[in-house]
C-alpha cells in the first residue's frame, strides 16, 4: 500500500478537509500517477453533497485528472515514467462484454468502475470504494490511463477528461462537420468546450443560452451564431434549423420547443440530467423523423482521439486555477454559475 494526501468531504453537509488516504500496491499493469491538476465537475458537487443516492464518505471526488507518471508495474507497455497522462471518469471495466470489446467501456454491461465513489473490492481501492483526483497520487490500470499530447497544458487538459469527451463523443458519433448545423444549449463548463470542438470540426455552430451575457465569449470560442432562449422570437426564428442539438444543461427545459428546432432527421441529444422526467409530444418526432437521444462520456479509444484532436487544434478548457483550500467556495460558485468556465485544483496545494 502507499499513501497520498487528499481533500475529502466527510458528510453531505460538511466541508472539505485534508486527510491521508491509502492507494493500492502497484500491480503488474498499474500506473502510479503524480496528480498535477484536477478539474471540478458538477457531478463532484452532486456526489460530495449527497444530492445523488449512494454517496460514500469520506468522499474524495475528481474525475478530471492530469499528471505525470511516477512509476509503472513490470508488465506496463503503454506508459513510461515521466509521461504526461490523464484519467477521466472510469478506472476499470469488465473488458469482456460486447460494449467493452467494442471500445465503449462507459456502457459496460457489468458496470464500469467509476473514478470515485464506486463500490469495488479492496484490490481496487483500500476501503472498498474508489477515491478520485482531489489527491496527490492515484493508481490506475494502464488501459484506463490516457496520454496527454504536448500540445495541451496539463491544467487546461484536465477538464477535457470529462467535459471534453462528453461533448466530443456525440459530435463525433452524430457526424458533426462541414455542412452540418449544430446547436449547443448552455455555455457553461460543458458547453464552452463543445463550441470549440464543434467549430474545429467544421460545423456551423449556434449557442442557445438563456441570455446574451456570454455572447462575446461564444463568438471567441468559434460560435457563428448566439441566441437568447429567454427571447420567445428565438424559437420561431430557428424552427427546422439544426441537424444536431446538444443539451448540456441539467435544468428542466421545454423539450418540445427544442425538438421543433430540428430539421428532418435531426437529433436532440441529452447530456445533462434534469431533475424531472422529460415530457415529449410524439408528433414532433414522428412528423419530421426527428430523434431524441442520450449520450454519456466516450470510451477510452475515443477519449484518446479527443485529446489528440484538441492538441492538434490547440483546444483547452477555459479555467480558473484554485488552491485546494478554495474547493468549498468554488463549489458554491459553480452552483451559482459564477465561473468562466471550469475550476481546476492545483494539486501542489493539497
Amino acid at each position: 500500500m502507499s499513501v497520498a494526501a487528499a481533500y475529502a468531504m466527510s458528510a453531505p453537509d460538511g466541508q472539505f478537509e485534508k486527510l491521508t488516504i491509502e492507494r493500492r500496491e502497484l500491480g503488474p499493469r498499474d500506473v502510479l500517477i503524480d496528480v498535477k491538476y484536477a478539474g471540478i465537475c458538477h457531478s463532484d458537487i452532486h456526489t460530495a453533497r449527497g444530492e445523488w443516492s449512494g454517496a460514500k464518505y469520506p468522499c474524495v471526488p475528481g474525475h478530471e485528472i492530469a499528471g505525470i507518471v511516477a512509476a509503472v508495474g513490470p508488465e506496463v507497455t503503454k506508459h513510461r515514467v515521466g509521461d504526461r497522462v490523464g484519467v477521466g471518469c472510469m478506472v476499470d471495466s469488465c473488458g469482456v462484454c460486447a460494449p467493452c470489446l467494442a471500445g465503449e467501456e462507459q456502457y459496460c454491461d457489468n458496470g464500469a468502475t467509476m473514478t470515485y465513489n464506486a463500490g469495488v473490492d479492496s484490490s481496487i481501492q483500500p476501503g472498498g470504494y474508489t477515491m478520485g483526483g482531489y489527491s496527490t497520487q492515484v493508481v490506475v490500470t494502464e488501459n484506463f490511463v490516457l496520454s496527454i499530447p504536448e500540445g495541451i497544458g496539463l491544467d487546461v487538459a484536465a477538464p477535457l477528461l470529462c467535459a471534453g469527451i462528453t461533448l466530443f463523443s456525440p459530435l463525433r458519433n452524430w457526424n458533426a462537420g462541414p455542412g452540418k448545423k449544430v446547436a449547443i444549449i448552455g455555455m457553461g463548463g460543458l458547453g464552452h468546450v463543445g463550441v470549440k470542438i464543434a467549430a474545429a470540426m467544421g460545423a456551423e455552430v449556434t449557442v442557445l443560452s438563456h441570455s446574451l451575457g456570454k455572447r462575446d465569449d461564444g463568438k471567441r470560442f468559434g460560435a457563428h451564431h448566439y441566441y437568447a432562449t429567454d427571447d420567445k422570437q428565438t424559437f420561431r426564428q430557428l424552427r427546422n434549423s439544426f441537424d444536431l442539438i446538444l443539451n448540456t444543461v441539467s435544468t428542466d427545459l421545454p423539450t418540445n420547443d427544442y425538438l421543433r428546432l430540428l430539421k428532418l432527421d435531426g437529433t436532440l441529444v441529452i447530456l445533462g440530467l434534469p431533475e424531472n422526467p422529460l415530457s415529449v409530444n410524439p408528433s414532433l418526432i414522428i412528423g419530421r423523423r426527428r430523434a431524441l437521444a442520450g449520450s454519456s462520456i466516450g470510451g477510452i479509444a475515443q477519449t484518446q482521439e479527443m485529446l489528440n484532436f484538441c492538441a492538434a487544434h490547440e483546444i483547452g478548457a477555459e479555467i480558473e486555477l484554485i488552491s485546494a483550500d478554495e474547493i468549498d467556495g468554488a463549489y458554491d460558485r459553480v452552483v451559482a454559475s459564477d465561473v468562466r468556465y471550469r475550476f481546476v485544483i492545483d494539486a501542489a496545494t493539497i
